[in-house]
C-alpha cells in the first residue's frame, strides 16, 4: 500500500504540479489512513469520502488551479461550507447546512484545495472540548480549540487544515500534537463566514507537518507569495520572552526553553531576554476579560434562545462576559493599545520574539483541553506567530515552543521559524 498520505503538503504539491502524483491519488491515501485511525482518534466532525474523491478527480480532469491543487484541507467545524454541514461544536446547530462557503475556504477551494471534511471544534471555539483525542495518545487531550484540525494533521490523516484563534486556540493544539500552527498577523484573513468569539482578537490560520506546508497555506489565505519567496535569514535578532507567567510552566517546557537558547544563541546576531512593559503582569487577564466580553456578545443569540443547551462552563463565561460594563471594557482595550505601541518598539532591535506555547505537553484526559496563558498576549496584540515542534516531553509527547513576530511580517516570522527548524534540529 502506497503512503502519499506521509508526503508533506509541499512535496504532495510539487508531484501534482509534475503529473507524477494525482489529487486522487493522495486522497484515497488519506482516506485509507483515516479509515483506519479514526475510531481512535475521532478527528472529523463530517466526512464524505465519495464527495472528497469526486472533487479531487474533477481537479485532475483540469489545469492546475493554484498553490493547494490537489491537497486534502482539513476544515475545522466554525467554518461555514457550502456543501458540508457545519455545527460549530454544538447541539444546538446539529445538521445545519450554511449556504455559502467562509471566505477561507472559498479561497481554499479556489486555490484547487480539496475540502476533505470538517474537523472537530471544540463547543463554539470556546473550552468545552469536543471527542477528539491525541493521536501521540488517546489518553491525552490534542489541546483546543481547533482540536481535529492539529490531530489530522498530526496524524498523516491530511497534510493541511484550517483553525482560528482567539486565546491560544492554534498554536496550544499545534504544541500538543507535535505540528506547526501558524497564526497570522491580525486582520490579515477575512473572517467572512466563520463563527465569531471575540471581534478584536479572532484570526484564521492553520496547521501543517512542516514549516514550508503552513506557509503553502498561509500564502493563500494571506494572499502574498512572500512567505513562500522570503529567504530564510542567516542570523536573527532574538529577543527571550518567558513572560509574566513563567513561573506557570512545567519542567519539560523549561528543559525545551533552555535546549532552545542553547542551540540557537551561538547562530544568532543577538539574544538577549527582551524587555517587556512594566504592567505586563496583567496582559493575560485583560486578554481573558475582553474575550469574554466580546463573545457574550457574540453569542447572544445562542445564550438568549438556546441557553440550556450550552454548557455549563461556556454559561458562565457568558455571563461573566456579559457582566463586565462598558468603562471597564474601554480601559482594558486602552492598556491593550499602548501594549501595542510599546511591543512594536521590540521589532527595532529584534527579529522576532522567542516565547513558550504551551506551560506543559497535552494534558492528560480529555476534558481540558489546557491552558492558553503563553498565547493570550500574542493574540490579545494581534501578532503572528509560528509554533515550533522540535522537542519531546520525559513522556515521549510533544513539546516546543513559538516564534513571535511584528504585526504585519508575517513571511518574515515563517522565514526566521523555517530557519529556526534548521538549527534545532
Amino acid at each position: 500500500m502506497n503512503e502519499w498520505n506521509r508526503l508533506s503538503a509541499a512535496e504532495a504539491a510539487r508531484r501534482i504540479a509534475r503529473r507524477e502524483l494525482t489529487a486522487e491519488a493522495l486522497m484515497r491515501s488519506c482516506l485509507e489512513h483515516i479509515a483506519a485511525r479514526e475510531p481512535a482518534v475521532l478527528a472529523f466532525a463530517h466526512l464524505d469520502p465519495d464527495a472528497a474523491l469526486a472533487q479531487a478527480r474533477a481537479l485532475d480532469a483540469g489545469p492546475l488551479r493554484g498553490l493547494l491543487h490537489g491537497l486534502p484541507l482539513g476544515v475545522k467545524d466554525i467554518f461555514d461550507t457550502a456543501d458540508q454541514p457545519t455545527a460549530y461544536g454544538s447541539p444546538i446547530y446539529a445538521g445545519h447546512r450554511p449556504a455559502a462557503d467562509a471566505a477561507p475556504v472559498a479561497l481554499a477551494r479556489a486555490a484547487g484545495a480539496v475540502i476533505a471534511g470538517k474537523t472537530v471544534t471544540t463547543e463554539f471555539a470556546n473550552m468545552t472540548a469536543g471527542a477528539t483525542r491525541n493521536p501521540l495518545n488517546p489518553a491525552h487531550s490534542p489541546g483546543g480549540s481547533s482540536s481535529g484540525s492539529a490531530a489530522a494533521v498530526a496524524d498523516f490523516m491530511l497534510p493541511l487544515a484550517l483553525g482560528t484563534q482567539t486565546a491560544g486556540s492554534i498554536i496550544r493544539p499545534a504544541a500538543c500534537c507535535g505540528v506547526v500552527g501558524f497564526k497570522p498577523s491580525f486582520g490579515r484573513v477575512p473572517r467572512a463566514g466563520v463563527k465569531p468569539n471575540a471581534e478584536s482578537m479572532d484570526v484564521v490560520g492553520g496547521f501543517g507537518r512542516t514549516v514550508e506546508d503552513a506557509a503553502l497555506l498561509a500564502a493563500v489565505l494571506l494572499d502574498d507569495r512572500r512567505v513562500l519567496d522570503e529567504a530564510p535569514p542567516d542570523t536573527l535578532r532574538l529577543g527571550l520572552v518567558q513572560g509574566p507567567d513563567w513561573a506557570q510552566a512545567e519542567h519539560d517546557v523549561r528543559t525545551c526553553w533552555d535546549q532552545a537558547v542553547g542551540a540557537l544563541a551561538p547562530k544568532l546576531a543577538r539574544c538577549e531576554d527582551a524587555p517587556l512593559p512594566a504592567d505586563f503582569a496583567d496582559v493575560a487577564a485583560v486578554q481573558a476579560a475582553l474575550q469574554a466580553h466580546e463573545t457574550a456578545r457574540s453569542l447572544a443569540h445562542e445564550y438568549r434562545v438556546h441557553a440550556q443547551r450550552l454548557s455549563p462552563a461556556l454559561r458562565a463565561l457568558l455571563e461573566a462576559g456579559a457582566a463586565i460594563d462598558a468603562r471597564q471594557v474601554e480601559l482594558h482595550r486602552a492598556r491593550a493599545e499602548r501594549w501595542r505601541r510599546e511591543t512594536e518598539a521590540l521589532f527595532e532591535r529584534y527579529d522576532v520574539l522567542l516565547a513558550p506555547s504551551a506551560v506543559d505537553e497535552a494534558p492528560e484526559g480529555l476534558p481540558f483541553t489546557g491552558d492558553p496563558i503563553f498565547c493570550r498576549p500574542w493574540s490579545l496584540l494581534g501578532l503572528p506567530c509560528v509554533h515550533l515542534p522540535f522537542a519531546r516531553a520525559a513522556s515521549g509527547l510533544p513539546v516546543g515552543l513559538q516564534l513571535v513576530g511584528r504585526q504585519g511580517e508575517d513571511h518574515r516570522v515563517l522565514a526566521a521559524a523555517r530557519r529556526a527548524m534548521d538549527w534545532l534540529a
